[in-house]
């Protein structure tokens, strides 16, 4: 399912089914997003943040583990940034 143009955030989570936990819907949305969806276009210095590009609209949406004190950095969250913040925190010439 494409990113809405309304949608500004894309928050995975775990839920606990059958006594282990597993990803929600959300984490595995964006799971797909990334693979099938949008370009990646750049890494963040500590490796923890992935910049991608949807190229149907141009928006541009950052990858996180905003869980650190979780195994692994806890489920990933995609949230949109603006261009100027892309360019900044991810040492890239103009977008």
């Amino acid at each position: 399912m494409p990113i809405a143009r309304t949608e500004t955030l894309i928050e995975g989570g775990w839920e606990f089914e059958d006594g282990r936990m597993i990803s929600n819907t959300a984490v595995k949305r964006i799971r797909s997003l990334i693979s099938d969806e949008l370009t990646k276009i750049a890494v963040s210095s500590n490796g923890w943040e992935t910049l991608y590009q949807d190229p149907r609209d141009g928006r541009y949406w950052e990858l996180t583990f905003p869980h650190g004190e979780m195994h692994g950095g806890g489920p990933e969250s995609l949230r949109l940034i603006d261009s100027h913040t892309a360019k900044q925190k991810y040492s890239m010439r103009p977008l």
